[in-house]
């Protein structure tokens, strides 16, 4: 049997964290997590909504030391407590804030003013076969699905995330994030990587672009920026002023390549990309500005099954599992991304990817946001595909003859619908299901209207 460290620190009075400008050691963190834990009720599913990444650092290591399990949802929708009360009736919901999920409530605790003891704190040692979550997708494909994950498997894809980061050499660095700690690539690109990746965890969640320069501020240099696509654009278009920043990592969607070279020309700091899933976690990374290649983590492997789907396995993925995208192998450890499978649409014999779209509605000079949304029945001769899109300052013919010169004829949208904003959660998705629901409030004269000025 294995054990494995709660944080890979051996220094109790390294600094673990920085909160509101202080610096919290290893040892204070121990401390906080012993509380938390002694305070939990006697359930074994704890739900932890926690905004602050610290406290959520501190509730996932409480429940993980009790033998508890966190339920790890990425959205907060009205039906999210329900599935979770169907999947786990003891959960119960841990967070900073008033909990808006209709579940047993437990407030995190007001932090202890009495001071960590000195000598009297051990490092827990885990066993890495421990189950300690369950993780949700995203449910942008459909119905998000639990998935369990051991604390071994958790651990076990991140030294090589840290050393692709360069995060072994240099001085200590200090992470900002955007992307909440509940979702995958916010658990393991903040919260393990402060545990296992020896860097300093900010505890700030900011989303706005000043809030951004302002929680990197408030934090020492050298600054690690684990972000997203959307709100790299933001920042981008902000035009804030940001203090140095020494690399950024971004995941959750495909980032093109123009917007990675004006990211590092802009912060003046490389930018590296994650690839992975809620089922495999991080499995490859790219240096996005030079290259469309992926190159996989250490002993990881895919492999094209008898159905065409690509498997990946090994390292800390323990089982073959079936990817999700359309995948280019290049050698045993390069790939290209084509797409996800459940993008792809035929029409009128020809095949296009949600994606690929969306990227060149994107590239549109003017374009805020946008998406292609396939509806039910879809990928037929018959069904046309929509759009939603974000241009406050553009017509939908102008939009339209953009998009003429970009694709297919069989792939524009009918209706091409102009919104003032798309139903994106947290970390910059947009779940099948609010698209479904966005199409379905559009009143019929909207639609009429839209698809009047397609033709």
């Amino acid at each position: 049997m294995t054990h494995l460290p709660l944080v890979s620190a051996p220094d109790l009075d390294a600094i673990f964290a920085w909160r509101e400008g202080k610096p919290i050691l290893v040892r204070d963190f121990l401390h906080d997590v012993r509380q938390v834990a002694a305070a939990m009720p006697p359930r074994q599913h704890v739900l932890n909504t926690c905004r602050d990444r610290y406290c959520f650092g501190v509730g996932f290591a409480a429940a993980l030391v009790s033998g508890r399990v966190s339920l790890l949802p990425s959205t907060r929708t009205p039906d999210t407590a329900a599935q979770l009360r169907d999947f786990a009736p003891d959960v119960f919901c841990l967070s900073d804030l008033p909990c808006d999920f209709d579940l047993p409530f437990m407030p995190y605790p007001e932090p202890c003013t009495a001071p960590a003891p000195v000598g009297a704190l051990a490092m827990p040692m885990l066993d890495s076969d421990q189950v300690v979550a369950h993780v949700f997708t995203s449910g942008s494909t459909g119905v998000p699905i639990p998935h369990r994950k051991t604390w071994g498997a958790l651990v076990g894809s991140i030294p090589a995330s840290a050393a692709r980061l360069g995060l072994h050499t240099g001085p200590r660095r200090t992470l900002v994030g955007t992307v909440p700690p509940q979702h995958m690539y916010g658990f393991e690109s903040t919260l393990l990587l402060a545990l296992h990746g020896g860097v300093a965890l900010g505890a700030a969640h900011p989303f706005y672009p000043a809030d951004i320069a302002m929680a990197l501020a408030c934090v020492p240099a050298p600054r690690l920026l684990v972000t997203t696509p959307v709100h790299l654009r933001a920042l981008l278009a902000a035009d804030v002023s940001l203090p140095p920043v020494a690399a950024v990592l971004s995941a959750t969607a495909p980032l093109a390549q123009e917007l990675a070279r004006e990211v590092e020309t802009r912060l003046a700091a490389p930018l590296l990309e994650i690839y992975g899933s809620t089922e495999t976690g991080q499995i490859a990374t790219r240096r996005t500005a030079q290259s469309d290649v992926w190159e996989l983590f250490p002993g990881v492997t895919l492999r094209a099954d008898a159905t065409g789907s690509t498997m990946a396995r090994g390292g800390h993925v323990l089982d073959a599992i079936a990817l999700n995208d359309v995948i280019e192998l290049l050698d045993a450890q390069h790939f290209r991304l084509l797409g996800r499978s459940a993008d792809m649409v035929n029409i009128a014999g020809r095949r296009s990817s949600l994606a690929y779209l969306n990227h060149q509605l994107g590239t549109i000079p003017g374009v805020h946001d946008g998406a292609f949304y396939m509806p039910p029945g879809g990928d037929s001769d018959v069904t046309r595909l929509m759009a939603f899109v974000v241009a406050p300052d553009l017509r939908r013919e102008d939009l339209l003859a953009a998009l003429r010169q970009r694709v297919d004829p069989a792939f524009l949208p009918r209706p091409l619908v102009v919104v003032d904003a798309l139903p994106r959660n947290a970390t910059g998705k947009l779940p099948r299901a609010e698209l479904a629901a966005l199409a379905a409030s559009l009143p019929a004269s909207k639609l009429r209207e839209a698809v009047t000025d397609a033709r």
